[in-house]
């Protein structure tokens, strides 16, 4: 019986990868016209997530993906744009524009689904279709509005208030709601202010009027639902409040507006940010807020750190901060 050697020589691999070679430009020429590989598909990212603390489950969900112009002058409006350009150079950040997140949180005591604010919703900061998602984005969270048992409003910017109503009713027709007397009581009143924070509270009043008498007013040291307690925060708006939630000897913060930028608020908490009503004190609740965070190593939700929105804050030499995003610390 013959044998026959099936290995191919050096010159069919030559002359069958040139033809394969060709085969390409072969065809785009009959064609006429060169086709990609494959089609683009376009940045994205998650717009839920969720992980734990003790007992609790906590969901972060995207409102909005927006880039904002800043940071400067929006965040450090008392130095110079040169310092705040530098801080984003030295931290491989753009110096013209930045993606704050917008991220209401949800709470899952195993009792009650406690919400923390609503984000923009039909007219609040950012408008559709670029922003207010919270509504469409509960139910692939894993939510109902009518689920919802309270609905904690850290402050009355638009970007916090604006979801409480969708088609002219409440989006969580179950809900109490729970906000600071001094936060209600600087918004709600007719003309008391001018300007723009006379459309701030226009839309306030309006989100807040056909819910008002479900409304529970706090002030700090109170008790939301067990486990959750609020904080004074005051400065960025005079009725500023954070929580602290803590199960099973666990904790995490919820800080709401205490900054606005990732590197620019807590590298220098004492730069101003033009949202804030009173800088000075929103600057001194930044230093004490970081300093107690990365002195008690608590993981915090930052409403306008990068989505999901959750880190923790380490102090750096000198009298600044870092925020550190979460990765898996809460994941068991």
């Amino acid at each position: 019986m013959s044998t026959f050697d099936v290995r191919p020589s050096r010159r069919t691999l030559l002359t069958a990868a040139a033809a394969l070679a060709a085969a390409p430009l072969a065809a785009r020429g009959l064609s006429g016209t060169a086709e990609a590989a494959a089609p683009k598909l376009g940045v994205w990212q998650p717009r839920h997530w969720r992980y734990k603390v003790g007992a609790f489950e906590l969901t972060t969900i995207a409102d909005t993906e927006i880039f904002i112009d800043g940071p400067y002058p929006l965040i450090g409006g008392n130095a110079s744009e040169e310092e705040v350009a530098s801080l984003m150079r030295d931290n491989l950040l753009p110096t013209d524009a930045y993606q704050a997140g917008f991220s209401p949180t949800i709470v899952n005591t195993g009792r009650e689904v406690v919400l923390f604010d609503t984000g923009n919703g039909e007219n609040g900061f950012v408008a559709r279709p670029n922003g207010g998602w919270l509504a469409a984005g509960l139910a692939p969270a894993g939510f109902k509005p009518e689920e919802i048992d309270v609905v904690v409003i850290t402050h009355g910017h638009s970007d916090h208030i604006g979801g409480l109503i969708e088609g002219g009713k409440p989006l969580f027709p179950n809900a109490r709601y729970v906000i600071g007397a001094v936060e209600h009581d600087f918004w709600a009143p007719e003309g008391k202010h001018s300007g723009d924070l006379e459309g701030l509270a226009a839309v306030y009043r309006a989100n807040t009027a056909p819910i008002a008498e479900r409304f529970t007013f706090v002030k700090p040291g109170d008790e939301v639902v067990s486990g959750i307690h609020a904080v004074e925060a005051y400065g960025h708006t005079p009725g500023h409040l954070n929580f602290m939630i803590e199960s099973d000897g666990k904790q995490l913060y919820i800080w709401a507006d205490c900054a606005h930028h990732q590197v620019a608020s807590l590298a220098r908490p004492d730069w101003h940010c033009v949202f804030d009503i009173d800088r000075e004190q929103a600057a001194a609740t930044r230093k004490r807020v970081f300093d107690m965070l990365a002195t008690e190593r608590v993981p915090v939700v930052g409403y306008h750190m990068p989505f999901p929105s959750v880190g923790y804050v380490e102090r750096l030499d000198g009298s600044g901060y870092r925020w550190l995003a979460h990765t898996y610390q809460l994941n068991r």
